[in-house]
């Protein structure tokens, strides 16, 4: 049960966003056929299963009265959303500030003047680096090749260049049929195994567009029973697959709650999972060795493999205390994100917060990095070492005293624990 009850406030609003989004970017229904990958040995690699094609969103009529860049608190938890907006002819010049604080996309339609500084397919580049080094490991052949990583989330866009080659399996439950692709599902997806902006590149991804209750007069009332169904059909897939490609975590962008419909079944599943080696991650996850993560920001256009430009995140700035005296900590990149986009197959968002919703595929993909190099490792040895090898940096607060902000996870010294351990 996820213990941060304004945690799961902040995920609510994400999945909320993305599902007006969904909704009224109502669309396709390709079918896509049985597929099988002949391209490697039958027996190393998984068949290919696409249950639907969705069509990409078209969000430009969401945005179509947004014909200048509005003027909010850019230091808001959301910021500032032009995505598909036309504000081309705005005069922006003077909006240095509020730029940095903008969530965008492929589909923004720019002024041609632009201040110093500010070039949106640079900002979306320097965003698309995971941090903290984790391209240094994918240099030295540490990709997650091997391991599958399943999720659990809003439709997908399944042919975006940043995981098709990697989508081995995608599937919906009943509420997404006939829709178009959502913001979310995209988003965890890239993040995880995304070709530039994952964590895992190589990893085999499965997927389950899988529903987290209803909306029932206006307001959306959670069920968990949709996803413990879609968790032991996870495990049922995993036992198909060959030893050397088996799924090791399903990421859950989500925080569960026990006094809602369905806990228990999730629970259940939960544990059978962890019975078939299938660590489930989702918000508030913790390990038994009383060590949780958290989300973490940055500063805007600031370098992510530089560990002091991080701080606390967006949303829980000014409940740092709290954060830091319930438990230890392991600190995830979360802030200042550019992902995959629903709009188009080659097509990227911006967004500076994505709440924990970004945090849990990244933590994912580092424990299928973690399993490739050594497939022996568990969870809980996983976060042991996590928190061991993560980087303390000491920050300020308001009144001017200092405190220490730790851990940040540091991929490279993790895995190089890992391989001491596996050899």
């Amino acid at each position: 049960m996820i213990k941060r009850s304004w945690v799961a406030i902040m995920l609510v609003i994400m999945i909320m966003l993305s599902a007006c989004s969904n909704n009224a970017a109502n669309g396709g229904n390709q079918d896509s056929e049985f597929v099988k990958d002949t391209a490697v040995d039958d027996k190393k690699m998984p068949e290919v299963y696409i249950e639907r094609v969705p069509d990409a969103s078209d969000f430009s009529y969401i945005y179509k009265d947004v014909k200048t860049l509005p003027h909010s608190d850019k230091y808001s938890d959301w910021g500032i959303d032009i995505r598909s907006s036309d504000i081309s002819a705005d005069n922006i010049m003077d909006r240095y500030d509020d730029l940095l604080y903008t969530n965008f996309d492929s589909k923004t339609k720019w002024p041609e003047k632009l201040p110093e500084g500010f070039y949106p397919e640079e900002v979306m580049d320097l965003y698309k680096d995971p941090g903290l080094n984790i391209r240094e490991l994918h240099k030295s052949g540490i990709t997650g090749k091997g391991v599958g990583i399943a999720i659990l989330d809003q439709n997908l866009l399944v042919d975006h260049i940043e995981y098709k080659e990697q989508l081995r399996f995608y599937e919906e439950d009943e509420e997404y049929e006939g829709h178009s692709s959502a913001m979310h599902g995209p988003a965890v997806a890239s993040i995880a195994v995304g070709k530039t902006v994952g964590v895992a590149p190589e990893a085999d991804l499965y997927f389950i567009a899988s529903s987290f209750g209803e909306n029932i007069e206006g307001k959306f009332v959670y069920d968990y029973t949709a996803v413990a169904k879609n968790i032991e059909r996870i495990i049922e897939i995993n036992k198909e697959l060959p030893l050397d490609r088996k799924i090791r975590v399903i990421s859950i962008s989500l925080g569960f709650r026990e006094d809602n419909k369905g806990y228990v079944d999730f629970a259940k599943a939960v544990s059978d999972a962890d019975k078939e080696n299938i660590k489930v991650i989702n918000v508030g996850t913790d390990s038994r060795k009383g060590i949780q993560f958290m989300g973490v920001g940055r500063e805007p256009l600031s370098d992510s493999n530089n560990f002091s430009v991080y701080k606390p995140g967006l949303f829980w700035r000014d409940n740092v205390k709290f954060v830091f005296e319930r438990s230890k900590n392991i600190l995830i990149p979360m802030d200042f994100r550019c992902t995959a986009s629903p709009t188009g197959q080659e097509d990227y968002a911006v967004y500076i917060s994505g709440g924990m919703s970004w945090a849990v595929p990244y933590l994912a993909g580092t424990y299928a990095l973690a399993c490739q190099v050594n497939p022996e490792i568990t969870y809980d040895q996983f976060v042991d070492i996590a928190y061991n090898t993560g980087e303390t940096i000491m920050l300020k607060n308001s009144d001017g005293s200092e405190y220490k902000f730790e851990k940040i996870i540091n991929p490279v010294k993790l895995i190089e624990k890992v391989k001491e351990k596996s050899e």
